[in-house]
């Protein structure tokens, strides 16, 4: 595991981290916006602590647990990971209320544009603030953009306390049902 100084990761701000999509996915899993490790390795849900890949395993999505360094292989899943804002942030407090909109309807472009089953926000705060849905709740949405479907998912984050592990594969499995995975 790559360690970097402070320097390093200040340097990645701002840095784009390129998808990973393909037309017709079953699921699209949609992070806030890069952090600056995600962003200094360019490998989505990068920093240690991040329980993304143990939950998109526990949960049945993968046949184990895969590193950040192979995202590349959800494709073959059916699996994609974007994000709602693509600029990389040490947290996402410092993005505006103007970004998450921004984002929001360029995702829905996106969507559209690739067409997967469903998309899953991680992050419901962020959800609600990109789609302007106050009531949103964890769980899937009766909105779709297009034909894909959405559902919101906790946010992986280490800083989400609010979920565990166990309790986030239990909500993510119940997506990986929903869309036949």
């Amino acid at each position: 595991m790559p360690r970097f100084t402070p320097a390093e990761l200040e340097a990645a701000r701002d840095r784009l981290v390129p998808d990973v999509a393909a037309e017709g996915l079953r699921v699209l899993f949609c992070g806030i916006n890069p952090g600056l490790w995600t962003a200094a390795t360019g490998h989505h849900f990068g920093r240690p602590g991040n329980r993304f890949w143990p939950v998109l395993h526990l949960s049945g999505f993968t046949p184990r647990q895969y590193h950040p360094s192979e995202q590349h292989e959800l494709l073959g899943h059916g699996i994609g990971i974007t994000n709602v804002v693509a600029r990389a942030t040490a947290r996402a407090d410092e993005l505006t209320d103007e970004e998450y909109r921004e984002g929001g309807r360029l995702l829905a472009e996106k969507v559209v544009r690739l067409r997967p089953a469903w998309l899953a926000v991680a992050g419901i705060t962020a959800y609600r603030t990109a789609f302007g849905d106050r009531r949103a709740v964890i769980g899937p949405q009766e909105s779709t953009i297009g034909t894909t479907r959405v559902w919101v998912l906790p946010n992986p984050s280490g800083l989400n306390a609010h979920w565990t592990a166990a309790t986030m594969a239990e909500e993510f499995g119940r997506l990986r049902e929903a869309a036949g995975a």
